[in-house]
């Protein structure tokens, strides 16, 4: 799964750690998004997408291999 967290993220200037504050898990949490190691839970998922004002959908995507 991949996601455009980080670009979202730098598009309303927020660090790892104030999103991290403003839905309630670490920073390490939001770096493993970031970088695809951890697919979040629905919930978690549904916090980002009304933080940055996005679908799900929109936030988030299937990789497709081959």
């Amino acid at each position: 799964m991949k996601n455009t967290l980080k670009v979202q993220r730098a598009i309303l200037d927020l660090t790892q750690e104030n999103l991290a504050k403003a839905i309630g898990v670490s920073r390490q949490t939001i770096n493993s998004i970031e970088k695809n190691r951890y697919v979040p839970s629905t919930v978690l998922a549904l916090k980002l997408s009304a933080i940055f004002k996005i679908s799900v959908n929109e936030f988030f995507t299937l990789e497709v291999e081959d």
